[in-house]
């Protein structure tokens, strides 16, 4: 027959400690883990700053105003030691307006802001600021394949027909050099994904921070 030993006996006041000290780690496990998900609302002021970094294409010739588009926070966003928009959360977007460039006079625009970000889960209304990028000009690139072919033509004339076919080749190379720039003269702005931008907050907004 096997003897097991027998427990010591233990007072009243030590089954109350032990308990007090059961209960006491019990707590703070519970504080502890209550602490890691709690939220606490944070509010960001007008002019945070949002950095992201395009989740696909946005182009002036290919998107309209009141198209969506989607990002990614590329830098979170930090208040008093709280991260309150953490690296990775998603975007959404708004193409505020987008009017592509013309052939031979009109500069392309492209002016976009943030509408929403999501946040543990929560998805929050932003109002940012719409920050314009226009396209290149093309006048001078114009005037150079336009001038170049109405040399070339006059030169072309020249040779061909002597002084009259000056006045015959100018204007003909000058209507080849037109339609080179009509077909290469076109600058519109194109924001390929992964492309970094910046956007300011217009207004406040609280978020409800974890931790």
């Amino acid at each position: 027959m096997i003897h097991l030993p027998s427990l010591p006996h233990l007072s009243k006041r030590n089954y109350i400690l032990l308990g007090g000290s059961v209960l006491l780690a019990a707590s703070l496990a519970l504080a502890a883990t209550i602490g890691l998900t709690r939220s606490d609302p944070v509010t960001l002021p007008n002019e945070t700053a949002i950095h992201v970094t395009l989740n696909q294409t946005v182009a002036s010739d290919q998107n309209r105003p009141g198209d969506h588009f989607e990002a990614t926070i590329s830098e979170p966003v930090v208040v008093a030691d709280k991260t309150v928009i953490p690296k990775g959360a998603p975007v959404e977007g708004l193409v505020v307006d987008a009017h592509h460039s013309g052939r031979l006079i009109g500069r392309a625009r492209l002016q976009l802001a943030l509408e929403t970000v999501t946040v543990n889960d929560k998805s929050y209304d932003i109002r940012t600021t719409a920050p314009t990028r226009i396209g290149g000009k093309h006048k001078k690139r114009n005037l150079a394949l336009i001038g170049g072919g109405a040399g070339g033509g006059a030169l072309i004339g020249a040779i061909a027909a002597g002084g009259k076919g000056v006045l015959i080749g100018g204007p003909i190379g000058a209507g080849a050099g037109t339609a080179a720039a009509f077909i290469t003269g076109k600058k519109d702005v194109r924001l390929p994904p992964e492309t970094p931008l910046t956007f300011t907050l217009a207004e406040p907004v609280t978020i409800n921070a974890k931790g």
